[in-house]
C-alpha cells in the first residue's frame, strides 16, 4: 500500500492539538476527519470517562484498539488518536503499518495551561495533574516518536501554521 494514499494519523499528548490541527488538515486535503476517542463514545454511547469508571484503563484501551484497527482501513481519512493509543505494542505497529503518523510533540508546560481546567480527561483527575501530564509525557514521547513518519513540533504558532507545515512534510514525504 502507498502511504500516501492511506490515512494519516496524528498522535500526542492530550491538549497537543490533533483534533483542532486534524479538523483542518482534513478540510484542506480534501479528506475525512475522525477522532477515535468521539468515534469511541459514539460507538458505546456513553463518554469515555464512564468508560474508564467501569472498565478501567484496560477495558477502554480494548477498545480504543479494536476502534483503531477498523478506522485505519479507511483510506483518505485524517485521524486524530487518543493520547494513550500508542501505549500498545499492536497499536504502534498497526499505526505505523496502515497510515502516514505525524507527531505533534508540545512541551508539556504547554500541555499544562491547554488542559488544566479540562476535566474531561481521566488519566488528569488526580491530586497533581501538572506532575502527571509530565509523567505521562516522559513515558510516551518515545513510543510517538518510534511510530512517527513525521515529528512537528507544536506549541507554538497557530494551528493553521502547523497544518501548513505538515502539509509541506506530506507533499516531501509522498514525493520519495
Amino acid at each position: 500500500m502507498n502511504k500516501c494514499n492511506s490515512c494519516i494519523v496524528l498522535v500526542g499528548m492530550p491538549g497537543s492539538g490533533k483534533t483542532t490541527v486534524g479538523r483542518e488538515l482534513a478540510k484542506r486535503l480534501g479528506r475525512r476527519f475522525v477522532d477515535s476517542d468521539h468515534e469511541i463514545e459514539a460507538r458505546t454511547g456513553v463518554k469515555i470517562p464512564t468508560i474508564f469508571e467501569i472498565e478501567g484503563e484496560d477495558g477502554f484501551r480494548r477498545r480504543e484498539s479494536q476502534t483503531l484497527d477498523a478506522l485505519t482501513l479507511e483510506p483518505d481519512l485524517v485521524l486524530a488518536t487518543g493520547g494513550g493509543a500508542v501505549i500498545r505494542p499492536e497499536n504502534r505497529a498497526l499505526l505505523a503499518e496502515r497510515g502516514v503518523v505525524i507527531y505533534l510533540n508540545v512541551p508539556p508546560h504547554i500541555l499544562w495551561e491547554r488542559t488544566r481546567h479540562d476535566r474531561s480527561r481521566p488519566l488528569l483527575q488526580v491530586p497533581d495533574p501538572k506532575g502527571r501530564i509530565q509523567e505521562l509525557y516522559v513515558a510516551r514521547d518515545p513510543f510517538y516518536r518510534d511510530v512517527a513518519h513525521i515529528i512537528v513540533e507544536g506549541g507554538r504558532g497557530t494551528p493553521h501554521a502547523m497544518v501548513r507545515l505538515i502539509e509541506k512534510e506530506l507533499q516531501a514525504l509522498c514525493a520519495l
